[in-house]
């Protein structure tokens, strides 16, 4: 189905929806986003599931255009093999599980359209469950302190703020949520696309870090809303999502910080692991805690790929907003982004 035309957004747009055994969450989300979304291409890139997903989009859902990616290579190599196929200007890589809103999407392409450096846009990303809060994926767009933890406006660690209209602004960020990133073409690819090795789980923040050292802007619209259920693949407390993020982290400081203070950040990071490590014992949580070890271990086995990666890419010293978000949120007590 050709998408409608609009003479105030000249880009093409291409949201593409990657799924894996996702039946229901297509079925609960797919509807939303095919009725707010009159000037866009809807695709859904399916990962190789086992589940009736392909039949399901074929019967119900006849207008989206399938994608079927031959093996599971999670988020990173399935929308790598997806993408490749598009020619729309504007991506938007989209959760399965999200819930999008009447002109999400003018107010993206509306920054794209004005704003020509910036290659990434971040809608207002709301939980699914409680709609008065931000959500932890994104919130209102993302950073990260020195040592490469990453943080949110509206969302520090596990404190999400209640939206009041504090973050309803459009402002630079550094990194967009993967659960609903809006991405340049051209930009997507002089940055490399994401990094494979990575799997799931921070990928994105390795992305905009690419983007950012290229001399491109990411950038946060508070204009456009979406409520983001959370969890669907892996929940918050799962200890492969842990094993993720904690390697995945140590991935992007040694490929992206400049200069030999890297190395003393990861080992400073690693310390701070450690003691998490330590915390996940004390609750009894012992598979959280050998996920951090298998992190740590993935990590070792990966520097001679990252250390190669690194020589590659250019670097910039302005990567960090914040010298520690541990300290000011654990020591100092600041639970909210406007607090810091």
């Amino acid at each position: 189905m050709k998408p409608e035309t609009n003479k105030e957004l000249s880009l093409s747009l291409a949201v593409v929806i990657l799924n894996w055994n996702g039946r229901d969450l297509l079925r609960k989300f797919l509807p939303s986003v095919l009725q707010f979304s009159p000037n866009a291409y809807i695709y859904v890139a399916d990962n190789a599931s086992t589940d009736d997903s392909v039949s399901i989009l074929k019967k119900e859902f006849p207008s989206v255009r399938i994608l079927q990616n031959k093996i599971n290579g999670g988020y990173a190599k399935g929308y790598n093999d997806a993408l490749k196929h598009l020619n729309e200007d504007i991506f938007i890589l989209l959760n399965s599980d999200v819930e999008v809103t009447e002109n999400w999407l003018k107010p993206i392409l509306n920054i794209f359209n004005t704003e020509p450096d910036t290659a990434a846009v971040q809608p207002k990303l709301l939980d699914y469950t409680n709609k008065n809060y931000f959500e932890y994926a994104g919130a209102a767009g993302g950073f990260i302190d020195r040592l490469g933890y990453p943080y949110c406006r509206g969302r520090i660690f596990d404190s999400l703020e209640e939206d009041h209209g504090q973050y309803n602004d459009d402002s630079d960020i550094f990194w967009a949520s993967g659960a609903c990133l809006a991405i340049r073409n051209l930009a997507f690819y002089e940055a490399g696309g994401l990094d494979e090795a990575y799997f799931a789980h921070q990928e994105e923040i390795d992305l905009c870090w690419r983007l950012h050292n290229l001399g491109y802007k990411v950038k946060y619209s508070g204009a456009s809303r979406v409520y983001h259920l959370g969890g669907a693949t892996l929940e918050t407390m799962n200890p492969r999502k842990t094993f993720f993020n904690f390697r995945n982290s140590l991935f992007s400081l040694l490929k992206n910080v400049p200069g030999p203070s890297a190395f003393f950040l990861i080992f400073l990071r690693m310390s701070l692991d450690f003691l998490a490590a330590i915390k996940f014992i004390a609750a009894g949580k012992f598979a959280h805690f050998f996920a951090i070890f298998q992190a740590h271990l993935s990590f070792y086995n990966h520097i001679p790929l990252f250390l190669r990666k690194r020589k590659m890419l250019p670097k910039k010293k302005d990567y960090y907003t914040h010298k520690s978000i541990v300290i000011s949120y654990f020591i100092n007590g600041k639970r909210k982004y406007s607090d810091l």
